[in-house]
């Protein structure tokens, strides 16, 4: 069995192996006409539930082979320029390298001496991205799964800072559109779901700050702590940017705890064109950024950031036989200090690759892509009478309707949106995604790919009017 691990005797079959799979996926990419076939789950299943996975085929080549069946020929691929779904971009070449050196390599970034360069790697990154920032020189952070681990880590902190010993007393605001980890996060930390406020938003979608106001007003009054305040630069449903400095004063005078979610908005951190769109994000005491979604960066690449790096003891715990406290006095720099994790991948290399081939430039003028494509997208919907467009872009994300000209029951069309959303995925020709405003159906374009064109948006327009179309008809001959 010896033969099947990675060490300097087996260097020549690792470089065949790993070349065979490169070729295999790169024709496979090179090859998708659409990004998906539409295969069903009860489809799929069986092949997968076939296998048995107690008789190995003992070769890489038929395992790739295998893959091919159960998996490359159905992925959803977010490369081709028609997947204009979730939060789910397609991925720099860089990155792709860096993805491949540390896997063989297999640092875990806990501790020192499980990673040496590593460590200093991810913090070095975690530096340039306060930097870039603006949270001054006692900032710091860690990389992390995601926005939603990002998210609990930074409300778990501002739990921990806030000045009371009754957890009932604490309460947190965020906008009615923020990302559902907020609630989730509250529920893991102890405060249960009704602890957070929700702020309502403008037509923009964005927090209404008298509102925020008027609800930290009544939290005072009421004797109750307003540990943080979640501002959202960048929300999932509709890409829109809370007024990061009005919610800052706010924070201030209450004595709040500022978190900005900016998963999905940090891309800005890297424009040439828009880094005004988040202005006042420096005064934030923590930040999430997802690097995998704007920054095009394979999943996972994520961090949390902080303003005050002795905030981070809060998620500090030392074990004799890995990180014990002694190593604090000898400075030896152990990550798995700051970070809720305990083995963690160097997804921080992906990132690190990815400047240093691109620049921070080139990651920016990407991301400037997708928003100017968003711009154009909205003039598109605008101008098409079949149509309805909710919020003009701050990012990259329109959400729009469909609506005919022969039908008026708005629940009627919210089951023509679904019908088409769900034909246009059974097809394989395109994949968007759906969401809910003011309890009506909308669909909507997520926009991460610069290969996208206007075309291509006009065309799965036309193929989403088309099903609804379809849907509307067969349902009058039903009713007839």
């Amino acid at each position: 069995m010896r033969s099947h691990l990675l060490n300097d005797t087996n260097a020549e079959r690792y470089r065949r192996t790993v070349t065979e799979g490169v070729e295999r996926v790169a024709a496979k990419l090179a090859a998708t006409d659409r990004p998906f076939t539409g295969i069903t789950a009860d489809a799929l299943a069986p092949r997968i539930e076939s296998i048995d996975l107690d008789r190995p085929l003992g070769d890489t080549t038929a395992v790739l082979d295998e893959l091919e069946e159960v998996y490359l020929r159905d992925a959803v691929y977010f490369h081709h320029p028609r997947y204009l779904a979730h939060l789910n971009c397609p991925v720099v070449i860089p990155a792709v390298l860096g993805e491949a050196v540390l896997s063989a390599v297999n640092s875990s970034l806990d501790t020192w001496d499980q990673s040496a360069g590593g460590t200093l790697i991810e913090r070095k990154l975690v530096d340039w991205t306060a930097a870039r920032i603006g949270l001054g020189p006692a900032a710091d952070g860690v990389f992390t799964s995601g926005g939603s681990q990002s998210n609990l880590q930074a409300l778990l902190l501002a739990r921990e800072e806030a000045k009371t010993d009754s957890l009932e007393k604490l309460r947190v605001f965020a906008s009615e559109v923020s990302h559902f980890s907020v609630k989730k996060s509250a529920q893991l930390l102890g405060l249960g779901q009704d602890a957070v406020v929700c702020v309502p938003v403008d037509h923009d979608k964005r927090m209404q700050t008298v509102a925020l106001a008027r609800e930290l007003e009544r939290c005072a009054q009421d004797g109750l702590v307003p540990m943080a305040v979640v501002a959202t630069a960048g929300t999932t449903d509709f890409g829109s940017i809370d007024p990061l400095s009005e919610i800052a004063a706010l924070c201030e005078r209450f004595g709040a705890w500022m978190h900005v979610d900016a998963a999905y908005g940090c891309g800005l951190l890297a424009s040439v064109k828009y880094r005004d769109r988040i202005d006042g994000i420096e005064h934030a005491d923590s930040v999430t950024v997802d690097y995998h979604k704007s920054f095009f960066q394979p999943v996972s690449s994520s961090a949390v950031l902080v303003k005050d790096a002795a905030t981070l003891r809060h998620a500090t715990y030392h074990a004799e036989y890995l990180n014990p406290r002694r190593m604090v006095q000898e400075r030896i720099p152990n990550q798995v200090d700051k970070s809720l994790q305990t083995t963690r991948r160097f997804d921080a290399l992906k990132l690190w690759m990815t400047l240093r081939t691109m620049g921070a430039d080139g990651i920016g003028r990407l991301f400037d892509e997708v928003c100017d494509l968003a711009v154009e997208g909205w003039k598109l919907l605008a101008a098409d009478p079949r149509f309805d467009v909710v919020v003009e872009p701050s990012l990259s994300t329109l959400v729009f309707r469909y609506i005919p000209r022969a039908v008026t029951d708005p629940a009627e069309i919210d089951r023509a949106n679904l019908y088409a959303r769900k034909a246009l995925f059974a097809s394989g020709d395109a994949v968007v995604a759906g969401t809910k405003v003011s309890g009506r159906h909308y669909l909507k374009f997520t926009l991460l790919n610069p290969e996208t064109t206007v075309d291509d948006m006009a065309a799965v327009l036309d193929l989403i009017a088309g099903h609804a179309e379809q849907y509307l008809g067969e349902s009058l001959d039903r009713a007839s």
